[in-house]
């Protein structure tokens, strides 16, 4: 591996989490290496550890040190090869591992084939009895002169439909029961979905007016008795949909909010002032960090009852019920490039080339 293309998985204790989380994204092996100026293995840091630090602080400030792994597994080079390589991927779910030298200063890193990770994604079905609501009734003003025509639901991203797309992923960790809220053209998404050939439940949850992003919801005439998944029709989130899942029921949550970190550069230069206006320090462009709602929870089962029937009620109106009755409300943070947002023109085109990299590579 050539020095520029190693550098993409090393990082420094410098680094901030929010910088730490960018490297993370554009390299898309979900680590860092953290290494000193000679390149000497000092730590790891996953997309895990982030977010685990981010649930244990509530914050996004801080730097690499305080959140990574201070003893990484690694291979010396001078016993490398072949038999190593598999013998270690074969005893550990690690999905890449460092080679160094006996300095420990790192001279490459080896990614886990990435077919035996597929056979593994094959095989999940974590999520074989847990029910999946997509809430597909809104009319998608966002994206208009297009949901004039066809339905947001049903708008292509590459050769492939938002929902077609959303249905897939869950899939791959053994959902199968769907329910799928419709108002809009719903003639048209139950046509397109019925001629699919799938070897999954789908149920159509008809509303007669708009209820909102949780109304629709008690229109499902069906008794729950596991915590059940919501997500709107028109985002992806690339995570681990298992391990969200694994996250609620550990943290004891009442609901979880699957939340991505924001990056917004403010275009100018940010004056900070004391008393008698005298300027302080200037920041030129800074970056505000933040998490946001990305739309999709989960939700325990006996919590559907307080959305109230026939009546316009929104996620965030649950929400604000469920702290209000001092519930746990919980966040699973991803990061920003693994939240995918189809609700406006150029978020739609981003969703479209970060798909057919992932297909490229």
């Amino acid at each position: 591996m050539k020095i520029e293309e190693l550098n993409k998985y090393l990082g420094n204790i410098q680094m901030t989490i929010v910088e730490a989380m960018q490297r993370i994204d554009k390299n898309n092996a979900g680590i860092l290496y953290i290494a000193d100026e000679q390149r000497k293995l000092i730590g790891s840091l996953t997309d895990g550890d982030i977010r685990r630090w981010i649930i244990k602080t509530g914050e996004l400030t801080g730097k690499i040190e305080q959140a990574m792994f201070c003893n990484p597994k690694f291979l010396f080079e001078e016993n490398y090869n072949y038999e190593t390589e598999k013998n270690f991927f074969s005893s550990n779910t690690l999905q890449s591992v460092p080679i160094v030298d006996k300095n420990k200063k790192i001279i490459n890193i080896i990614f886990r084939n990435k077919n035996a990770i597929n056979v593994l994604n094959k095989n999940n079905i974590s999520l074989s009895k847990i029910p999946i609501i997509i809430m597909a009734g809104g009319k998608g003003t966002r994206l208009y002169p297009y949901t004039k025509i066809i339905p947001k639901p049903l708008i292509p991203i590459g050769d492939v439909p938002i929902i077609e797309r959303i249905l897939n992923r869950f899939r791959k960790y053994g959902a199968e029961k769907f329910f799928i809220t419709l108002n809009h053209k719903k003639e048209m998404i139950k046509s397109y979905l019925n001629e699919l050939n799938v070897n999954y439940e789908i149920n159509y949850v008809e509303e007669n007016e708009p209820l909102g992003t949780a109304g629709s919801i008690r229109l499902i005439d069906e008794k729950f008795d596991t915590p059940i998944i919501v997500t709107n029709c028109d985002i992806l989130i690339e995570t681990n949909y298992e391990d969200i899942f694994l996250h609620h029921k550990k943290f004891k949550n009442a609901l979880t909010i699957v939340s991505s970190l924001k990056n917004t550069t403010i275009p100018y230069g940010v004056i900070h002032s004391r008393e008698e206006g005298i300027v302080s320090s200037m920041e030129e462009k800074p970056i505000i960090s933040y998490l946001i709602n990305t739309g999709m929870y989960i939700i325990n089962a006996e919590h559907i009852e307080k959305i109230p029937k026939d009546e316009v009620f929104n996620m965030t109106d649950l929400i604000d019920r469920l702290i209000k009755e001092n519930y746990k409300v919980g966040i699973y943070p991803i990061s920003e490039d693994s939240f995918l947002d189809m609700g406006e023109f150029e978020e739609m085109k981003r969703m479209e080339e970060k798909i057919y990299s992932n297909v490229i590579r």
